[in-house]
């Protein structure tokens, strides 16, 4: 495989599958995201549930040859960098830093890695619960805090391992336009930059609903948008498939399903996504069901050949553009049903299909 500094291929990373004293509080003792993935069932005919890990089991992200072994399987697949999310609730306030924290004092593993900040408050369905309570509240409450989140993690914005695009410290901000305060802090982000010897931020907003216009995000201040368009699937949704999830709900009490190869064209605009300041999203699956039960999202019949399909159309556009930079969703998000680590049914196929169709397109192509 070549070396290609304008090529990336960077996957989002989940640092959820360790206990922590919140999860304890919320949930009871010893919770992990792998309570919800082991325990998730069929809910008709074919659902492939529950997942199992295969390679790497049901790890616990304090070890660190657990952490080593991800990134090696990246790697050797053709990912460039995991993009951690990281959480910062305002006033300091943080939660699953620990498998960060201790990859960036330890130096281990050597492999390259960015943060985005997933700066949303956790509620309802999403994080699991039955109703549309709050669990934890994004807050922005000034200037220091905009200082102090900053200073929490000059450490690791001046690791040599940290990404950077265009020689810029890559970060990105899960929701742009999440609150009228996001212009400053970006401002501020980039006077601090300057102020400790780094060159500057290389802001990067996530778009993850079809209201959010790309160009509002753009005049927010960042450098360029990271797209992911699963929610466009029920903008898009055809009649008959509006019929047919109302009528699986009613009758079967089913939740929405949709065949992965009908709805993944529409998670690439080519109109939107060939512009040199926008970087697409493939797509690793979706099935939400085992944190939201009924009310989930399935993403049905999805396998490496039609995997295969939709990542071939993604390289294929972004191999002519400047900067080939394309985001994975996700690399362990299992209780979404969004990975690419190996499970005990297709182990590593959807690994390789990354190595391959990156070899060639994005290395033939340009």
């Amino acid at each position: 495989m070549g070396k290609d500094e304008n090529t990336k291929i960077i996957a989002y990373y989940l640092p959820q599958f360790h206990p922590f004293p919140e999860n304890d509080e919320w949930w009871g003792k010893g919770f992990t995201e792998w309570t919800n993935v082991g325990k998730a069932k069929s809910l008709f005919r074919g659902h492939y549930q529950p997942r199992v890990p295969a390679d790497l089991g049901y790890y616990d992200l304090r070890v660190p040859e657990v952490r080593k072994e991800q990134t090696d399987l990246a790697r050797m697949h053709g990912i460039d960098a995991f993009c951690y999310w990281h959480y910062w609730f305002g006033n300091g306030k943080r939660l699953m830093e620990r498998p960060f924290e201790e990859m960036v004092k330890s130096g281990e593993p050597d492999f390259p890695f960015c943060l985005g900040w997933a700066n949303e408050s956790w509620k309802g369905f999403a994080h699991g619960l039955k109703n549309r309570n709050t669990l934890i509240e994004q807050l922005y409450p000034g200037e220091e805090d905009v200082r102090n989140h900053f200073y929490a993690l000059l450490e690791a914005f001046k690791d040599k391992r940290y990404l950077r695009i265009d020689g810029k410290i890559a970060f990105v901000i899960y929701r742009p336009l999440g609150d009228e305060s996001i212009p400053d802090f970006i401002t501020t982000w980039r006077q601090l930059a300057k102020e400790n010897d780094l060159n500057d931020f290389y802001f990067i907003g996530h778009i993850n609903s079809p209201e959010s216009n790309y160009q509002d995000v753009l005049a927010s201040g960042v450098d360029a948008v990271n797209t992911v368009r699963i929610a466009d699937i029920y903008k898009k949704r055809s009649l008959g498939s509006k019929i047919f999830n109302k009528l699986n709900r009613i009758f079967f009490n089913q939740p929405n399903r949709f065949n992965f190869s009908k709805v993944a064209p529409y998670f690439f605009n080519k109109e939107i996504d060939m512009n040199e300041r926008v970087y697409p999203s493939i797509i690793t699956g979706w099935d939400h069901t085992p944190r939201s039960g009924r009310e989930g999202l399935v993403l049905d019949e999805f396998t490496p050949e039609s995997f295969k399909t939709h990542v071939s159309n993604v390289m294929s556009n972004v191999s002519r553009k400047k900067n080939r930079i394309i985001f994975i969703k996700s690399w362990n998000e299992w209780a979404e049903g969004n990975y690419l680590e190996p499970d005990l049914r297709y182990g590593h196929a959807f690994l390789e299909v990354i190595r391959k169709v990156k070899d060639k397109t994005l290395f033939h192509n340009k």
